[in-house]
């Protein structure tokens, strides 16, 4: 489109301009299916995007690893990693802010290279330069982050091990939902069997991919879906936690600035622990 070119609006920013006549063509308002001719007069009026700000919040927050570059947290589980609608207090950002002052990238996701689903548990790398959100954005999308979790799922896989290949999109009949969907983006997810219980098992998982609630979708439809997720399964009264049973228990990168090999690992936390002896 014409005025997306001219203006750098998105074409959806530039579509409600012209269902609100502020696209006019020699002095006309015009439909969003209006082809120009030559020697047309093309007039537009594109507002600014309002700046969100995110508050400081003095949270206390689990640091694994700090450098001048750098910034590892163990999120806890119920907690928003970054503001969006409906959560505009009380989130990870909203303490990274508090801890660092300021950080690298869009405002209201700064310093972030990848993030964690509310009430998945664990760590997480944090950029603190713009050096650094760089160097290690090129190495998530070359996917030499590695991520590893761990997860009670109800039932027991057929395998010890296993990959669950299949493209996550969002779901058609849901639309607070994902779902494995033919057009969907590549996500790939490999699994091996930690613990056999009772009923459940406890599963540790490798990340080819970080599409969203990637782990959740792919075991949900597999037949085995996490523990006490209320979304892809259902509560289970045995837990404590506030939602589903996944922990980010281990990561590894390449420092950004010296390419040092840095690798960490947390436990799970309590409610963790204490399900997953429940369900033994």
């Amino acid at each position: 489109m014409v005025v997306a070119a001219y203006s750098g609006a998105s074409r959806s920013r530039v579509a409600g301009a012209v269902k609100a006549g502020a696209v006019r063509v020699n002095g006309e308002t015009i439909r969003p299916s209006h082809l120009l001719e030559a020697g047309d007069v093309l007039e537009f009026t594109i507002e600014a995007v309002a700046v969100r700000t995110v508050e400081p919040q003095a949270i206390a927050l689990a640091i694994v690893y700090e450098d001048d570059d750098v910034l590892v947290v163990d999120k806890p589980a119920g907690m928003v990693t970054h503001p969006a609608h409906g959560a505009r207090s009380g989130t990870l950002v909203n303490a990274l802010l508090a801890h660092a002052h300021a950080l690298p990238g869009d405002p209201e996701r700064a310093g972030l290279v990848h993030r964690l689903d509310r009430d998945t548990s664990g760590l997480l790398v944090v950029a603190k330069t713009e050096a650094s959100l760089r160097a290690l954005g090129e190495a998530m999308r070359a996917r030499t982050i590695h991520r590893e979790y761990l997860g009670l799922v109800r039932g027991h896989p057929e395998h010890p091990t296993g990959t669950i290949d299949g493209p996550i999109g969002r779901d058609p009949n849901h639309r607070l939902k994902y779902a494995i969907v033919r057009d969907g983006k590549p996500a790939i997810t490999h699994f091996v069997v930690r613990e056999q219980l009772a009923q459940h098992a406890e599963l540790a998982f490798t990340l080819e991919t970080g599409r969203t609630h990637q782990i959740r979708v792919h075991l949900a439809a597999s037949g085995h879906p996490i523990v006490n997720d209320r979304v892809y399964g259902k509560r289970e009264p045995r837990s404590e936690l506030p939602g589903q049973a996944l922990h980010a228990w281990r990561l590894r990168f390449a420092h950004p600035r010296t390419g040092a090999p840095l690798a960490f690992e947390v436990a799970p936390p309590a409610g963790y622990l204490r399900t997953l002896e429940c369900l033994r």
